[in-house]
């Protein structure tokens, strides 16, 4: 198949063709990776693990009481060498254990069947250990409950000796159970519902907890990502898309741990996405036609990085697709790699991507492999596009951007935003520009005040504040948090206590507002890795983070776990942009979490209006040490969600840039007053980056239940892409609205950009530079 036939969509029609292609020839492709510390012998990559925090309990343990006739199997690929197992009915195992998590371990294939399993003598749960293979997949997770609370449990499993459809006895097995130990202080992780290795199709339930409610404010516990949330992006009304690094999360697929799902946002099932390459640490961004691109990543690393580098492909030139998916199931969706024909001409690890005013997407700067502080090295000083462009004599091959040199060393995940003159507003380490990206032109700006650092691992956020037809579409730039420590100084000399700054600042991206420079602003409380989310209203909630240390893990002093930072900020704080200085910080009425957000944490504004918030793992692998790995999910509801609100009937409707479309809508007696349409690109979160997000007001005139809105005047206002409309009625917001803003094409295609990329380059061609012994701890 001609590489160049399928640049021309985008890819759409051969994807389909090589997705197909590679179900039919795959065999358990690629899960052979997973390498043990100092080890360079790959082994097979299943769901067992033992996190720290955690202890493994063999089958043999004498802790274990069996009734009924079992047989010890023997084989290397069971832990400890062997596991017992069972044909007969009614055969049981009990085991009691101490802690807050309980894993059962065993072996799944065509003739395993169903068990009851109960916990403290609660009513059994069905459990079916059979999945569709032929050879036994071993050292599987067959059950788990992470929401015990701490304190002594006991596990009883029957063994019901059948399964749906057949008479013939069918086996249950034990090869080991792990415990989460956990501590009085640590809440517990919600459970999920307990299934064995499956097929993709299959969703994990998850269950609610408990709410805290405060001045309307309401802060809600329910459900559970299943993988690691280190990168999310709302697709659809429905679903949102969580990205993770090769790890063992609970959530598993093939027989092998997931690190990407399909998290639904009405039930909170999760479904496991078939990811190929790692995608650590990876940056992402919608593009003009509504395809979703993951790009970059971290390399197979032998006996460096253990366990976080599963794999046999190297995610460091990965440009992963999820095409638009926005059927309630989400059946079918699934992400598509294929390194030979789709990838980028260089390796970057921490790079932002930011979709552009032609509706492609600009990949900035990053690491040639993964570490920690960016040093001259390693650097990618560098951007290139997808597609990829034949601009500035490029030929679809990087070009050199000085300012990613003059920001070393905190310059990874810079901050991006694509301006209203379509130029790119940066800013990295202490510094910021202006890009133009036609001329390959830089524009100083005014050094971020006070010393302050703000690009990882001195990570503060940023945002593009509301634009509005009444003030021509201003742009003015939001940055907050972030650390005073020198991105020189050696880790041994920073520590997870270091204070955080409490700094925000803001800059008009005007004349006038450039010459005046930065204006700061304190936020109640210092934050290192906080996230911005705007919402509808023009407001800007800030949550997640830390008062001291820095990004990352296993760095610093003074770890707590293996966090670099300590001290979590549990409340949000809501930020009014268009309030008189000194008065816009407010935490009146927002409740305060309990659950420790920090680095790897997300933050989004969904659909429906409220704030989902997830993640936080400042370790290698899972790890069920004090700021483990973190699944549980919290929704922060603003008092809006609790009122009568505006209705907006339609979906999936395109608007056009300067042209006029009509909807219909619903007011609720009682709203009054003043009336905007808010236009929004939700972003894709990772690392405090928000570089997509968007809010744009649109004009817009309403007669009776019918609403008039204009499109936005131009690509610059609105990046052409999806979008989210939402109606705000004095305060109150719809839900939003699936929109395409724009004609929904591919973005710009150069066949011959793209050609000479794929000739320059070769497949995962600095996978070599992996062996190095360079002193890598991947972050």
């Amino acid at each position: 198949m001609d590489p160049q036939s399928c640049l021309r969509s985008l890819w759409k029609a051969c994807i389909v063709s090589l997705i197909a292609s590679r179900i039919v020839t795959a065999s358990n492709s690629a899960w052979n990776g997973h390498t043990t510390p100092e080890s360079t012998t790959p082994s097979v990559f299943t769901p067992f693990f033992v996190p720290p925090g955690a202890k493994a309990y063999d089958s043999s343990s004498p802790l274990i009481l069996y009734t009924g006739n079992w047989e010890t199997v023997y084989s290397a690929g069971y832990y400890q060498k062997s596991m017992q197992s069972t044909s007969e009915k009614d055969a049981t195992i009990s085991f009691t254990f101490k802690g807050t998590g309980i894993e059962w371990f065993g072996t799944c294939d065509r003739n395993h069947g169903i068990s009851y399993v109960s916990l403290d003598g609660h009513q059994p749960r069905t459990i079916d250990a059979r999945c569709d293979h032929d050879s036994p997949l071993k050292q599987q997770r067959i059950f788990w409950d992470f929401g015990l609370a701490y304190g002594t449990h006991t596990i009883k499993i029957r063994s019901a000796g059948k399964r749906k459809g057949s008479v013939r006895p069918t086996l249950c097995d034990l090869d080991a159970f792990i415990v989460t130990r956990g501590s009085k202080k640590r809440k517990p992780q919600s459970q999920l519902a307990q299934q064995p290795p499956r097929k993709p199709s299959n969703f994990l339930q998850s269950q609610a907890l408990d709410s805290t409610v405060a001045s309307q404010w309401i802060l809600t516990e329910k459900g559970t990502t299943g993988v690691h949330a280190m990168q999310l992006a709302i697709i659809s009304s429905s679903h949102a898309l969580i990205v993770d690094k090769v790890e063992h999360n609970p959530l598993t697929i093939s027989g092998h741990p997931a690190w990407g799902a399909l998290y639904n946002l009405q039930t909170h099932a999760v479904k496991p996405l078939n990811m190929e390459s790692n995608s650590f640490c990876a940056g992402g961004t919608f593009l003009r036609n509504g395809t979703l691109i993951n790009v970059g990543g971290n390399p197979v690393v032998d006996g460096h990085t253990s366990s976080a580098d599963f794999g046999d492909l190297d995610g460091l030139q990965a440009v992963r697709i999820f095409e638009p998916c926005d059927s309630q199931s989400a059946d079918g969706c699934d992400m598509y790699e294929n390194h030979s024909r789709i990838r980028m001409a260089s390796p970057r690890w921490y790079n932002t991507v930011l979709r552009i005013d032609d509706g492609s997407a600009m990949i900035i700067g990053g690491s040639k492999r993964g570490g920690w502080i960016n040093n001259s090295t390693v650097n990618n000083p560098t951007i290139e596009y997808f597609p990829p462009k034949s601009i500035h004599e490029s030929n679809g091959l990087p070009i050199y951007l000085d300012f990613l040199v003059r920001t070393l060393n905190a310059n990874l995940f810079p901050m991006a935003f694509s301006l209203p003159d379509g130029r790119i507003f940066m800013a990295a380490n202490r510094n910021a520009i202006i890009y133009d990206w036609k001329t390959n032109t830089e524009q100083e700006l005014p050094e971020i005040p006070n010393g302050v650092r703000v690009t990882y691992p001195m990570t503060g956020t940023g945002l593009l504040l509301p634009l509005s037809p009444d003030n021509g579409y201003q742009a003015e730039i939001l940055i907050c948090g972030g650390t005073n420590i020198p991105d020189n100084k050696a880790g041994y000399e920073i520590s997870s206590q270091d204070p955080a700054s409490s700094q925000c600042s803001r800059l008009v991206l005007t004349d006038w507002g450039i010459a005046e420079g930065w204006k700061v602003e304190t936020m109640p409380q210092a934050r290192i890795m906080p996230d911005a989310v705007l919402l509808p209203t023009g407001e800007v909630l800030i949550v997640n983070g830390a008062a001291t240390g820095i990004s990352g893990y296993g760095n610093v002093r003074d770890q707590v776990g293996f966090s670099n930072a300590a001290n979590p900020v549990f409340t949000p704080v809501l930020y009014n942009p268009l309030a008189e200085t000194g008065s816009r910080f407010s935490s009146t009425g927002l409740p305060s979490s309990s659950i420790p957000r920090l680095y790897h944490s997300v933050a989004t504004l969904t659909p429906a209006g409220d704030v989902m918030i997830a993640g936080s793992n400042p370790n290698l692998d899972r790890s069920e040490v004090e700021y483990g790995t973190e699944y549980r999910v919290e929704w922060l509801s603003p008092p809006y969600m609790a009122r009568p609100r505006p209705e907006i009937i339609v979906d999936g409707a395109r608007v056009d840039f300067g042209k006029e479309i009509k909807v219909q809508v619903k007011v609720p007696s009682g709203l009054e007053g003043n009336e905007k349409v808010a236009l929004m690109d939700l972003g894709f979160v990772t690392h405090a980056c928000h570089a997509n997000t968007r809010l744009v007001y649109l004009k817009s005139s309403r007669d009776g239940d019918t609403l008039t809105i204009f499109g936005p005047p131009n690509e610059g206002i609105y990046p052409p892409g999806p979008g989210w409309i939402f109606l705000v009625v004095d305060g109150v917001p719809s839900i939003g609205v699936k929109v395409m803003i724009g004609d929904g094409k591919s973005p710009p295609v150069d066949e011959g950009a793209s050609e000479n990329l794929l000739k320059s380059s070769a497949v995962d061609q600095y996978e070599d530079s992996k062996k190095t012994k360079a002193a890598d701890v991947s972050e």
